[in-house]
């Protein structure tokens, strides 16, 4: 089995929530690092690891970022990592598989399925082999005890409860 790591400068994870039910605010984590262990023209018999540090979290503001790594959000001091391991992989189409795996955010792991797409393979200028893969998800920020929140005057809350996450990944020869 081969043994492909994840290339950080050429991957994006990304998320976006409510806010203020009005509009929505992105960010991204800059510190990824995992592996994908298998065939890669074949995923189904791969296993796939892949981690974050929660500390690289950009929203590009400064004070929102920081409440964000506080005890009010991630609490980073505690649990400096989202991690993800897969445990089955199923091919649903060409280049399409759902990959399902323990999701850990904070203290809490939830059996989740990605539906990744695998973009493309190829080599880079140096020779080296190069794969893509890329998912959308969609989860509840809830679920993961991120629970804090603030009532609005108008009605509603200031952030929402639906977290989306988009993963854009390249892999290269370990």
């Amino acid at each position: 089995m081969t043994k492909w790591n994840v290339d950080a400068a050429h991957t994006n994870v990304g998320f976006s929530v409510r806010h203020m039910m009005v509009s929505n605010v992105r960010g991204s984590f800059t510190g990824v690092e995992g592996s994908v262990t298998g065939d890669l023209d074949n995923l189904t018999d791969a296993k796939i690891d892949f981690k974050i540090d929660v500390n690289t979290i950009n929203t590009n503001n400064e004070d929102r970022d920081n409440h964000l790594r506080s005890a009010d959000f991630f609490n980073v001091e505690q649990y400096p990592t989202i991690t993800f391991d897969s445990t089955e992989i199923v091919k649903t189409g060409e280049d399409e598989y759902d990959v399902t795996g323990d999701l850990t955010v904070k203290d809490v792991t939830k059996n989740t399925t990605f539906n990744v797409t695998r973009t493309g393979a190829g080599k880079n200028p140096w020779g080296v082999d190069v794969v893509g893969f890329e998912t959308a998800i969609k989860i509840s920020r809830k679920e993961y005890g991120l629970t804090w929140n603030q009532a609005l005057e108008t009605g509603g809350v200031l952030v929402g409860d639906d977290i989306k996450i988009t993963v854009e990944l390249q892999v290269n020869p370990a």
